[in-house]
């Protein structure tokens, strides 16, 4: 055997995408437009001296929830919001004030702010209307609800600040993919901090936004901290941009406390998103000149020295501007120290419209006038939408349907009416993992969409948190319909925020006017043999949130009436299909996807007087299978079809427990998760003088089922447990 002394060749690798900064030099400042200046000037000034407002209200108690101060980060906020046009659009982090201003102000003025002359009337409103918001008042954007950390107002492009770290990342990537499948040139700008740049959801959006070429920036204001813990704890390139080139990503690092250098980069980045080349990173440092929240500097709490602080004070960016301002003679300094006075002025005014003294108080004392909160009574108003959209829908359920019913493969009503209405409806996107593979995915629930709507149908990364984000940021949009599906139900967990938090919560907490147009499938695969992972049913815990409608079609003429009707809902529907159905075959209309079904309305499957039996799903067939396999118990059964607490039909449950006095209800999944905790609870709150027994509940084990197929089929329900439920309830009565 040769032995060989030399070492292996080493060859340096480097990334395709660039990585760079821009620093402007004397000349740079000497060529900036002088409007451009004055713009920055004006809006920093304008946007300082409304945090300052923020923060003096917050030190009296005046502001319900936490006050997060951008002062000092005015420089990155403005530099890049200055830089975009009309149609583009932005959201921001928990420290979002001026983010949001920074935009809605470049829409009011786009020939920017002229610190010589008046605030005009629009800026001032904007203004009052973005204070009513932080205090929580009716005339606020969203009426209150979104308050400090949840501002909105689509109109001037600024699509919601968003309080869960990195939450709202994946939205604007929606937002960027919608600008671009609709054919614009828009591109859009997520901003988030430093803590974001370490969260999940960030980087997967990063992939995806890469893989896809959406025109999105990610703009990192990195301000050294997320809260008190700064970025060289919490990683090992506090260069954060770096990351950028890892992902395909083109980057930029710049000086965040000064404007024009923001500027000149995001023009740097714009051009490289509107000619079609994808996302961009822009790492922008900055600093707050105040604590996480309320009005205290850092050193207060012995994170920050007061030299580090005083250090980043002195490149303040409102002083570097003005430096420029007057060394150009653009303006003098007694016209930019009298735009401050006045910028502060309006203030003062703007907080004087919302607030007033408290009468017998101490001197100086204020409080929110009571006219401006807003009525009590509108605290649930906006959950959900209120289905005008499908006003005029023409519903027909079995008894009124006249084409040919027939039986059909369920499969085969999946795919066909996904077919049909992307087919009708150019806006409907469907994305998930494999969709576009495997002869229509792992089921073949999308067969064929793929060769007829090439750009339509997305096979993702694996990556739930990234492609349900951007499907929400599409919704939000509204010039698409998406279509999310998870290949398996338990995965939605893995995007709990953008399901729950976001796309859940977005109609209602911008104050009840946003239609998020989803539908997200996905199975339930108990019986399979997939464990514990891979088999859960998820409709016990969706219910319990907010904003969501939930759907669980039985057989093949349910779904694709349930399906259409879902995909023509303004709310986001969660659509739950079983394994268990898709090889079945059920009660259908093979020649025709294009009829709908009613939302809210109940299928009653077999009249009784007995006892109501309530179920759903899969679970409606063994629950039919037991019924009719016994003669002891004259049973009714009622599968549910919709099951959100806004869409149930509780005249048709209500009727038939008035009729039997009697209930069970009948679901596979596990006991503690379970569907029917609810429903039994509010069953008997509805209907106690009714009801001639308790609720009876045919569940699953408390555990999830697992791999073994003998402890499997123990820990789920079928017909066998339905029977046994109808046993007991016969001896009780019969002896």
């Amino acid at each position: 055997m040769c032995e060989s002394n030399g070492m292996p060749e080493i060859i340096a690798l480097h990334p395709e995408a660039t990585w760079s900064q821009i620093s402007p030099i004397d000349a740079d400042w000497d060529a900036a437009e002088p409007e451009i200046l004055g713009a920055m000037f004006s809006q920093m000034v304008l946007i300082r001296t409304f945090e300052e407002c923020v923060l003096q209200l917050a030190g009296e108690g005046l502001i319900h929830g936490p006050a997060h101060s951008s002062i000092g980060q005015e420089g990155g906020a403005v530099g890049s919001a200055l830089a975009l046009i009309a149609g583009d659009t932005v959201n921001g982090s928990h420290r979002g004030h001026h983010q949001f201003l920074a935009k809605v102000l470049a829409h009011l003025a786009p020939e920017g702010i002229d610190p010589s002359g008046e605030l005009e009337q629009p800026i001032r409103e904007v203004l009052l209307k973005t204070l009513a918001e932080i205090c929580g008042l009716d005339r606020g954007f969203s009426r209150g609800r979104g308050g400090s950390m949840h501002l909105q107002w689509e109109e001037a492009g600024a699509i919601g600040t968003n309080a869960i770290v990195g939450g709202g990342v994946p939205l604007a990537a929606g937002s960027g993919w919608a600008h671009q499948h609709a054919g614009t040139n828009n591109v859009a700008v997520t901003y988030f901090g430093d803590g974001a740049a370490n969260i999940g959801s960030t980087l997967e959006s990063f992939n995806l936004a890469a893989a896809w070429k959406v025109p999105v920036c990610f703009f990192i204001e990195n301000n050294l901290y997320a809260v008190s813990t700064t970025v060289f704890e919490a990683t090992g390139e506090p260069r954060l941009s770096a990351r950028g080139p890892g992902f395909g990503i083109t980057s930029f690092k710049v000086d965040g406390m000064n404007p024009l250098a923001v500027f000149l980069t995001m023009q740097a980045a714009n051009e490289h998103m509107r000619s079609g080349n994808g996302p961009t990173v822009v790492e922008a440092d900055v600093y707050r000149y105040f604590h996480q929240n309320g009005p205290f500097p850092g050193s207060a709490f012995k994170y920050r020295t007061k030299e580090e602080e005083a250090s980043w004070r002195a490149r303040d960016p409102i002083d570097q501007v003005a430096s420029h301002l007057v060394r150009r003679e653009i303006h003098t300094q007694s016209t930019l120290d009298s735009f401050i006075e006045q910028a502060k002025a309006l203030m003062v005014e703007t907080a004087s419209v919302l607030l007033e003294p408290v009468e017998g108080g101490k001197p100086n004392e204020r409080r929110i006038k009571p006219s401006e909160w807003p009525d009590p009574a509108f605290v649930n108003v906006g959950v959900r939408g209120d289905l005008s959209e499908l006003h005029g829908t023409d519903y027909k359920d079995r008894e009124d349907f006249k084409g040919e019913i027939a039986e059909v493969k369920f499969i085969d009503a999946v795919s066909g009416v996904m077919f049909n209405r992307m087919e009708k409806d150019p806006r409907v996107v469907i994305m998930g993992e494999d969709i576009h593979r495997l002869n229509g995915g792992t089921n073949g629930a999308t067969r064929g969409l793929k060769d007829t709507f090439p750009d339509r149908v997305l096979g993702t990364p694996i990556s739930e948190n990234a492609f349900t984000g951007l499907a929400g940021g599409m919704a939000l949009d509204g010039r698409f319909r998406p279509v999310i599906e998870f290949m398996y139900a338990d995965f939605m967990w893995v995007a709990a925020d953008q399901l729950f938090n976001q796309i859940g919560k977005a109609r209602h907490m911008f104050g009840g006017k946003s239609p998020v147009p989803l539908v997200l499938r996905s199975k339930v695969a108990m019986g399979t043999g997939y464990g514990s992972q891979h088999s859960m049913d998820p409709a016990g815990i969706f219910v319990t949130n907010p904003g969501w409608r939930v759907v669980a079609p039985s057989n093949p003429f349910d779904y694709v009436g349930l399906m259409n009707t879902a995909l023509s809902c303004d709310d986001p529907v969660v659509v739950l299909e079983h394994v268990d159905l898709y090889t079945s075959s059920g009660p259908g209309v093979p020649d025709t996807y294009d009829y709908f079904l009613p939302v809210g309305k109940a299928a009653v499957k077999k009249s009784g007087s007995d006892v109501t039996v309530i179920s759903y799903l899969a679970m409606t067939n063994y629950v039919m299978a037991a019924v009719e396999g016994q003669s002891a118990i004259d049973a009714e059964v009622i599968d549910l079809r919709w099951l959100d607490r806004a869409s149930i039909d509780w005249d048709t449950i209500g009727d038939s427990i008035k009729k039997t006095n009697k209930v069970i209800i009948a679901e596979q999944g596990a006991l503690g998760t379970s569907y029917g905790g609810w429903l039994s609870d509010e069953i008997q709150r509805r209907y106690f003088d009714w009801l001639d027994h308790p609720v009876l509940r045919v569940t699953g084990t408390q555990s999830s089922p697992s791999i073994s197929k003998v402890l499997e089929r123990a820990a789920i329900a079928r017909t066998e447990e339905m029977e046994a439920a109808l046993s007991a309830l016969a001896k009780d009565y019969h002896g």
